[in-house]
């Protein structure tokens, strides 16, 4: 485990060398989703065999989440890009690298993409959020469900009533979500942010995989990207739903690493049969 400081918020980051040791192996950079989500969702699922095939693996927990620092502000787009940055600098990770998103993790992706170009070599994004024809059309559902969760947190004594019955673990990340949803400005923050025009998504010039399920609920986010993202593939996995990470974890990893194959040089496994 390592702590990275940047833009006075500490940061809990792990990294996973390149199976190959070679310092010049291309840098995947892992970004999870909101509240419920930390870098363990991909530490356990895709992370390693990224690793294993011959790129190093970079994963961080947003701020307020996981074991990073929770302060009370800065939970908007564009502070998430600022720290998304400020924690490569201080890994010393300055060139390219390939950043691997889920939910929301994907607007802290698309934009970087378009705020520092030059410093992303590709984006998989993994049933992301962002692309919109309008304001509020892509935050209002995840508001909405937020929303209802502080209530339940604050007023229904979830950690307690969890705690109670000897659910430690859940009890623990009942109480982590309660102060991040109710204790700092984060519903507000993501209100204040504008989705990403389909005009807008003509100015990502790296390539794309977008990864969304059949039944997912964002997946007209990923029809956008396809129609406007220039060099965008999307990959729809039949009979998943915004789950796709946890549920669909064998078919995304195939799907991913014969992306990276292709775009960052790595070498994907061969399938049995093949």
């Amino acid at each position: 485990m390592a702590e990275v400081t940047t833009r006075g918020v500490r940061f809990h980051v792990q990294t996973m060398p390149a199976s190959s040791g070679d310092s010049g192996a291309p840098i995947v950079v892992f970004v999870h989703g909101l509240v419920m989500d930390n870098l363990s969702s991909f530490y356990y699922t895709l992370a390693g065999p990224v690793a294993a095939a011959g790129a190093e693996s970079v994963l961080y927990d947003l701020r307020g989440h996981g074991r990073s620092q929770r302060p009370p502000s800065g939970y908007g787009a564009a502070d998430a890009v600022a720290d998304l940055f400020g924690i490569l600098d201080a890994l010393g990770h300055h060139r390219p690298v390939f950043l691997v998103s889920n939910s929301f993790g994907g607007v802290v992706a698309l934009n970087a993409a378009l705020a520092r170009p030059s410093r992303i070599a590709g984006l998989v994004l993994i049933e992301s959020y962002g692309p919109a024809e309008r304001t509020g059309e892509w935050t209002e559902d995840m508001l909405n469900t937020l929303s209802k969760s502080a209530l339940i947190l604050e007023y229904e004594r979830l950690a307690d009533q969890l705690s109670a019955i000897g659910w430690r673990q859940p009890a623990r990340q009942a109480v982590t979500c309660d102060a991040l949803i109710n204790g700092t400005t984060l519903l507000d923050d993501l209100a204040a942010v504008e989705p990403i025009r389909p005009a807008d998504l003509a100015d990502v010039t790296c390539p794309v995989l977008a990864v969304y399920g059949e039944h997912s609920d964002v997946l007209d986010a990923g029809r956008l990207l396809a129609r406007h993202v220039p060099g965008c593939t999307l990959y729809v996995l039949a009979g998943h739903a915004h789950t796709v990470l946890r549920e669909g974890t064998g078919e995304l990893l195939d799907v991913l690493l014969g992306w990276l194959s292709e775009h960052a040089g790595i070498n994907a496994p061969m399938k049995a049969g093949v």
